[in-house]
């Protein structure tokens, strides 16, 4: 087994990461509907590949994170936010997201940020104990934010400081 390799997005990766996107659907961390081909471009000119860090295992696309400034606000420049995280079934268990979220801290550090935040649902367990063991707490809760297959679910805010 290889270890997973994180890369910046190329345009090319377009067509694995909306049939990524597609295979891992899951209520457990997505508020969007359940894509349906005809699959839509997944970079578009308000999500350039810029915004994305791929993982590759094995040489195939088995992972990507999409990492951004969470407001044009010059004020608030110095936070970077991840707004999507995703590893397919097949490659789980193997460091991938736990290698995407430090290559984000990376990034974000890089670019000048000082904070890193997200938003995870409340009842994505898995994915909140991989935040926290990065260093994210919780900053906040939204109750009841979101309304999924017939159950309200939080919005659970968590961020950690980037610099040392």
């Amino acid at each position: 087994m290889s270890a997973p390799h994180i890369r910046p997005a190329r345009l090319g990766d377009a067509i694995a990461l909306a049939e990524l996107d597609r295979d891992v659907w899951s209520p457990l961390h997505s508020v969007q509907p359940r894509p349906r081909p005809p699959l839509g471009p997944f970079f578009d000119p308000a999500n350039p590949p810029a915004y994305y860090l791929v993982a590759e295992l094995d040489g195939r696309v088995a992972g990507y994170l999409r990492l951004v400034r969470p407001t044009a606000l010059e004020c608030n420049g110095h936070v970077r936010q991840i707004q999507g995280l995703a590893v397919h079934e097949s490659a789980r268990g193997r460091g991938l997201a736990r290698a995407l979220l430090r290559a984000a801290a990376e990034e974000s550090r890089r670019q000048g940020a000082r904070r890193l935040t997200l938003r995870v649902l409340g009842h994505n367990t898995p994915a909140r104990a991989l935040y926290a063991s990065e260093g994210f707490t919780v900053e906040g809760v939204l109750p009841g934010e979101f309304l999924l297959e017939g159950e309200y679910v939080d919005d659970v805010l968590m961020g950690r400081a980037l610099t040392e």
